[in-house]
């Protein structure tokens, strides 16, 4: 009889087991549909405002620098969803837009020097 019980309470551990991880794999799956949706959904977008040749500067832009690939994408979908693009942009209407996102994200960098200061000068080498 505990035989039977042991093996009884070893059978539900397991299936609650694979339950607990065949939730887990299936919410995985769900986030990569929708990431997958959202990625269709945002190319569909793409398709519809740029013509050939600015979606292929777009895209070796995605290749070279993927975070302002990413920020053109969405000023780009921003503005087709509030109107505000009136027919596809060409090459040259992407390269104002670019030249406005860089304006925009661009890091001032500066240099400072420290120059150190040493006790021996050669202005006391008389």
């Amino acid at each position: 009889m505990a035989d039977d019980e042991l093996e009884a309470i070893r059978r539900q551990r397991m299936a609650e087991l694979q339950s607990k991880h065949g939730d887990s794999s299936n919410d995985q799956q769900g986030q990569q549909e929708a990431k997958q949706k959202e990625t269709e959904m945002r190319n569909s977008i793409l398709a519809q405002v740029l013509d050939q040749s600015a979606r292929a500067r777009l895209s070796n832009l995605a290749l070279v620098k993927p975070e302002k690939a990413k920020a053109v994408e969405n000023y780009l979908i921003q503005m087709a969803r509030m109107g505000q693009l009136g027919g596809k942009i060409s090459e040259t209407g992407l390269i104002d837009i670019l030249e406005k996102v860089s304006q925009q994200t661009e890091k001032k960098t500066t240099v400072k020097f420290n120059r150190r200061k040493v006790m021996d000068s050669d202005e006391d080498d008389d």
